[in-house]
């Protein structure tokens, strides 16, 4: 037998898609997961989830009319085949490099991204918003929002849904159901869709619907949507979609072209109410390294695509483990000590807290809101909850922190990993503005740990802490320094410390900065310019005598932070302002991430263009003192 000729070399947008005849499209999708598989293991990212919609985006793009009608795709971890079939298969090697493809969706990026999406629950919200702008136009274009399981455990995605029925009669809702999000799914909705897919009556209708749409194929249109209406009713009756106003149609095999497609175009008919297909698919798919791994291969590294191995070095211990083992730790001490996660036990280490305390580790699922107003409710009854959220989805609940938090004074205790930037992530996964957002808030206790001992300690600290909110941070990647025998003591709140001592020259760092600004200090002394390089610890409240003492004793002081204007600096420069500090001539420059959304890179290029590498530390010193640059980088 002939070997196939390839169908994806043809294909490099979805128009070219949509020549092909139906029964091509099993071929192509086969080849749109390998190349898939391929490129993500020399780039490294998120290789599950795409790898279980290859089937769903081929039957997308071929029925409908992509760019004209709208594709919104949820979180963009699984966008990677959609960028493929979309133009980006010559650039699909640089995914998440620097000057490359984001990895996720990206309107700057492609016309075929109408929407950017890298934080779960948008999808259906934007697509109401693409929808009734259509309506107001008076277009018949189509707009459809794919969304997962995972997701459904946020409550954005069914305020959206609760206002779509009334808002618009025409869109197209795609739940992708794989019961697999970065961790097993929790609470009441993944119990309720698991029990929809497990039906004897569900697999028996999706058989009919396979053989009525393969023994008649289009020419029985009327007939296969009546199959569907017979299905809907049998399978789920009155269901919660329902009740929301939606048509709902499903489980159906999203691995299954013969009925995707002739499901998809139905779907379009409708234009009563809007329509939510319900789709069952296998995260992993199709590579079976991916598949027998527990977590699908949802993030990995570039891997070896025969053996699955993935190349990742035994380095030192993560921040993110050193806070995990910090924490069990504290929980040996104190039963009241308790953690929660918003669906990310593996990335916050709470999945080793778990292993330890199963009873007193709580995932809530995609619902940061959920997690802050639990936390506070835990608190206000006597527990101590360590909430685990990384800086970016703390986002989510900020008014949660203010209100729920903050103003009843609770003492919960936020643990804020990926502080600073994140690399390959990019823009949205970036932890830029905690200490911003959090440090305007009254009676917070702000830290930032330097190290792994500091950090460690900083765990302590916040167990310790009972009469407020506090939080403290800690970038992603491996930890600096070692723990050390004080590594389970409490800090004095508020207190920083001095590092070395000199008396030109004065770097204040808060956070994990503190190695690139030693550099920078040795740099500064080689040239002859004594310098003092003091770790702050705290945001809030300041170590008023130490910025005090560095401000009398020296002509330059130089704040560092790894976040936004508006942070630590600012803070300082207020008590500065203040005190009366800067009345006398003192040279004050404040280094934090600059005024921009920065792409994608190699962590270490991307705090050389935000000037907070030791080279750019020590030329903003001698720019403050009227010297030039160039001596810093020689």
């Amino acid at each position: 037998m002939a070997p196939q000729t390839p169908l994806l070399d043809t294909v490099r947008l979805p128009a070219d898609l949509r020549a092909l005849a139906p029964n091509q499209l099993p071929q192509l999708a086969d080849e749109l997961r390998t190349e898939t598989i391929s490129a993500v293991s020399t780039t490294g990212g998120h290789l599950g989830a795409g790898l279980g919609v290859v089937e769903l985006t081929v039957a997308l793009h071929y029925v409908f009319e992509t760019p004209r009608d709208v594709l919104i795709w949820d979180v963009g971890h699984q966008a990677y085949p959609h960028k493929i079939l979309t133009g980006r298969r010559g650039r699909i090697r640089t995914l998440r490099q620097g000057a490359g493809l984001s990895g996720f969706t990206k309107r700057a990026e492609s016309e075929y991204d109408p929407f950017g999406a890298a934080h779960a629950a948008t999808s259906i919200s934007a697509a109401l918003g693409f929808a009734v702008a259509r309506d107001n136009r008076g277009d018949d274009s189509h707009v459809i929002a794919v969304i997962g399981d995972g997701s459904m455990s946020a409550g954005m995605a069914y305020e959206a849904m609760n206002n779509a029925a009334h808002s618009t009669k025409r869109l197209i809702v795609i739940l992708n159901d794989n019961d697999m999000s970065i961790a097993p799914p929790v609470g009441g909705m993944s119990s309720y869709l698991a029990r929809l897919a497990a039906t004897r009556t569900y697999r028996r209708i999706r058989k009919t619907a396979k053989s009525v749409a393969s023994a008649f194929g289009e020419t029985v249109h009327d007939l296969a949507k009546k199959t569907e209406e017979f299905g809907r009713t049998l399978v789920t009756g009155g269901t919660l979609f329902e009740e929301l106003g939606f048509h709902y149609f499903g489980p159906f095999d999203g691995h299954d072209l013969e009925t995707l497609v002739p499901v998809l175009r139905n779907a379009k008919e409708y234009d009563d109410r809007p329509v939510l297909i319900h789709v069952v698919t296998k995260k992993g798919k199709g590579y079976a390294p991916a598949e027998n791994a527990a977590d699908k291969y949802h993030g990995v590294a570039k891997f070896n695509v025969v053996t699955g191995e993935q190349a990742k070095g035994a380095g030192a211990p993560s921040y993110t483990k050193v806070f995990a083992q910090s924490l069990v730790r504290e929980a040996e001490k104190d039963e009241r000590i308790c953690a929660i996660n918003a669906a990310m036990p593996s990335g916050t280490g709470l999945d080793l807290f778990e292993r330890k305390f199963p009873q007193r580790t709580f995932d809530v699922g995609i619902a940061e809101q959920h997690a802050v107003t639990f936390a506070a409710g835990l608190a206000a009854d006597g527990m101590k909850p360590f909430a685990a959220i990384y800086s970016t989805f703390l986002q989510r609940g900020y008014d949660q922190v203010v209100h729920d938090v903050a103003i009843q004074k609770l003492p919960v205790r936020f643990a804020i990993d990926r502080a600073g930037l994140v690399g390959a992530d990019g823009p949205t996964h970036a932890g830029s503005f905690d200490v911003s957002y959090l440090g305007a808030l009254p009676g917070f206790v702000l830290m930032a740990a330097a190290d792994a001992n500091e950090l460690s300690r900083m765990v302590a600290t916040a167990a310790q802490i009972d009469d407020g909110p506090s939080a403290f941070r800690y970038p992603r990647g491996d930890a600096a320094g070692v723990l050390g025998p004080d590594a389970d003591a409490p800090f004095e709140i508020g207190k920083g410390r001095i590092v070395r001592e000199g008396t030109r020259v004065a770097l204040l760092n808060f956070g994990a900065r503190l190695g690139e600004a030693g550099k920078a200090a040795d740099k500064l002394t080689a040239m002859g310019l004594s310098t003092t390089l003091a770790d702050a610890r705290f945001a809030k409240p300041l170590d008023e005598d130490l910025i005090r003492r560095l401000a009398r004793e020296h002509e330059v002081l130089l704040t560092i932070e790894e976040g936004s204007v508006g942070g630590f600096g600012a803070f300082a420069l207020h008590f500065l302002a203040r005190d009366g500090l800067l009345d006398r001539g003192l040279k004050v420059r404040t280094l934090t991430l600059p005024d921009m959304f920065q792409d994608q890179d190699k962590p270490e290029a991307m705090y050389a263009e935000a000037g907070l590498d030791a080279d750019s530390i020590a030329a903003a010193a001698l720019l403050a003192l009227g010297r030039g640059v160039n001596e810093a980088r020689a």
